[in-house]
């Protein structure tokens, strides 16, 4: 029972995240903007993904397979961040087993983009620095397993908390709780454990990317031909180590929370207005990047996906020219 009733002393370790908020036209404007600014992205992911669909080649090719991925991916943490955001300005209270559903989703999509971001980085490694290995070692099949241990080793940490909370309380999913990460915590070391895996996430990631980056870089600079290939792939990861740069500011959403409650005291109105700026920059606005920076910037993916956004007025389908 000792497990169990560390949950009373939850508040010493985990931030408490309810205000109270008067339900007003300021109110109401955020909320439309986070849920408009989500759902169009998420509409504009979906039209990349069914391009990326429409054509076989695409389907398989591992780097667009692994972007399709991305894309997915964002659009489902996209989904559920900003569900948890409304449940929170709603107070809503649910139970913790629809709220651990809801934070594994949002959990493991937040902590796969950095994941996918390092295998995109080493399949770009591997095509310039070892090109006559590529289609050996980068498969169809490889990058499924690839995209298997991302998904595994984002929810590993996840499930392994909510075996342990079950197993010291059984009734633990039927309480009832106001849903946050932090809320599913019963014992100190877990939020300590949460937060050195993330730790030691991002700086793994960071040490791949970089690593990718530095030999692509000497490998543009030595190779006499395919040299608009490696130039091509060394912009692709400095542009990977750019979208996990804004990884990065997400991961630290928590800690800047707790900075703003701490500056602005008492002032609840200012800590309310502050947090929404801190959830809209560096939680939403990174998720929505990732087809500009990627998809935008491929020809064959821009012009199919002009053709299917602008469908109506569009007459001739775009020829594909994949590199």
């Amino acid at each position: 029972m000792a497990g169990v009733n560390a949950t009373d002393g939850t508040q010493q370790f985990s931030y408490e995240q309810v205000y109270k908020v008067d339900f007003d036209a300021a109110t109401g404007s955020k909320i439309a903007v986070v849920v408009a600014l989500s759902l169009f992205f998420v509409y504009i992911n979906s039209i990349m993904l069914f391009a990326l669909r429409s054509k076989s080649i695409f389907q398989e090719t591992p780097r667009y397979i692994l972007f399709a991925h991305m894309l997915f991916n964002d659009s489902v943490l996209l989904l559920f961040t900003t569900v948890l955001y409304a449940m929170s300005l709603a107070l809503l209270n649910v139970a913790k087993a629809i709220c651990s559903l809801l934070v594994l989703i949002s959990t493991c999509t937040f902590q796969n983009a950095p994941l996918t971001l390092a295998v995109m980085s080493l399949e770009r490694y591997v095509a310039i620095c070892f090109p006559l290995r590529h289609t050996t070692i980068v498969t169809q099949k490889n990058t499924a397993i690839a995209i298997g241990i991302i998904w595994t080793l984002s929810c590993l940490n996840f499930v392994i908390d909510r075996i342990y909370e079950i197993i010291i309380d059984p009734n633990h999913l039927v309480k009832i709780i106001f849903c946050t990460r932090q809320k599913l915590f019963v014992a100190k070391w877990q939020a300590d454990k949460d937060q050195g895996f993330e730790i030691l996430l991002f700086v793994s990631v960071t040490v791949i990317i970089i690593f990718t980056y530095i030999r692509i870089t000497i490998a543009a600079k030595s190779v006499s031909s395919n040299k608009e290939s490696a130039n091509k792939a060394h912009r692709t990861v400095l542009l990977h180590l750019i979208q996990l740069g804004l990884c990065l500011t997400s991961f630290l959403y928590g800690t800047i929370e707790r900075m703003l409650y701490v500056m602005t005291g008492t002032d609840s109105t200012l800590f309310i207005h502050l947090r929404y700026l801190n959830f809209l920059i560096l939680v939403i606005l990174p998720r929505c990047l990732s087809p500009l920076i990627y998809g935008l910037r491929d020809d064959a993916i821009r012009h199919l996906f002009k053709y299917y956004f602008c469908y109506a007025i569009s007459k001739v389908k775009p020829s594909l020219n994949v590199n």
